[in-house]
């Protein structure tokens, strides 16, 4: 290789500074940490199972630890992220559909602005009607 060649000006790879994020940026990010936070809530979700198979006293300590404010309060995570994941995976799959139902940019970007709405929305709503069936 010649030097003219090996010293020549090459181009730049773009920086994140370069990008402006934007709603659906945002979104497909949170999507794959949600599906990273799927496999966490997996554990715990086999763990019950676990214990529930095994002694009536690990199940008994296991529904302590869920049962805890700190418990509650990751089970509610556990289910915010399933739930957003899967509406990022609906409307991931409606644009990649090709059919007249398939998102434009505008569409696609409203849908972005409101998935996390919707997905805390449902959220609540299941947790409400859970803890109203468990009568507390």
């Amino acid at each position: 290789m010649s030097k003219t060649t090996a010293t020549r000006a090459r181009p730049l790879s773009p920086h994140l500074q370069v990008y402006t994020f934007i709603p659906t940026m945002m979104m497909s990010i949170i999507h794959r940490i949600t599906g990273v936070g799927l496999y966490f809530g997996t554990v715990l979700v086999a763990i019950w199972l676990l214990a529930a198979s095994g002694s009536p006293e690990s199940f008994a300590r296991v529904q302590a630890i869920y049962g805890s404010w700190f418990g509650l309060f990751v089970l509610f995570g556990y289910t915010w992220v399933l739930i957003h994941h899967l509406i990022g995976g609906v409307r991931h799959f409606v644009m990649d559909s090709g059919s007249d139902l398939a998102l434009g940019k505008e569409q696609s970007t409203k849908a972005a602005i409101a998935m996390p709405f919707i997905s805390a929305g449902i959220t609540i709503l299941i947790w409400i009607v859970a803890l109203l069936s468990r009568g507390a």
